[in-house]
């Protein structure tokens, strides 16, 4: 299986190819219990992701999705509603951003999700498992689904593909 994908986007003109199945094939130590299209439907990133990227990924992922009606961040539409991210522009200053993937690591899983595997992959997995400790953190000092304990640590995992609310 190899399937060619063409980008053309504000952010780059792209080209990459998709070697394995959809949802399939991960790395070994790469667990993420959150679908791309599930992530959206939570509501993540104040719904500013992937408003004008709709056409590199399945339209399902889009159908139930929280999106910005204006690309303008809108805490409301995360799942715990408040703001857990920082701007694109931290994420470049402290070196995070890889130029194949210059939306951030959620571009990075999204396109992985489908299918391509890349040089930063090792990279990526090694940031989102450092990303656990977050998780650990809410197990140990709140009381399960109790939202109220650490409403923002439990919106940033879903960003990175942990399903808060099971914690």
């Amino acid at each position: 299986m190899r399937k060619k994908i063409v980008v053309r986007d504000m952010f780059q003109n792209y080209t990459y190819y998709l070697t394995e199945p959809e949802g399939k094939n991960f790395h070994k130590d790469f667990k993420p219990n959150l679908t791309p299209k599930e992530m959206l439907e939570l509501g993540s990133f104040g719904g500013l992701y992937m408003t004008d990227g709709g056409k590199e990924f399945p339209k399902s992922w889009f159908t139930k999705a929280k999106l910005s009606p204006d690309k303008k961040r809108y805490k409301d539409l995360n799942y715990f509603g408040l703001n857990a991210s920082q701007p694109l522009s931290v994420w470049r200053e402290k070196g995070w951003i890889h130029k194949d993937d210059p939306r951030g690591w959620f571009q990075w899983y999204c396109r992985y999700y489908m299918g391509r595997r890349h040089e930063d992959d090792e990279r990526q997995i090694k940031r989102w498992e450092a990303y656990k400790r977050h998780a650990a953190q809410v197990v140990k000092n709140c009381r399960r689904k109790d939202y109220s304990c650490r409403p923002k640590q439990r919106q940033s995992l879903i960003h990175w593909a942990y399903d808060a609310r099971k914690l």
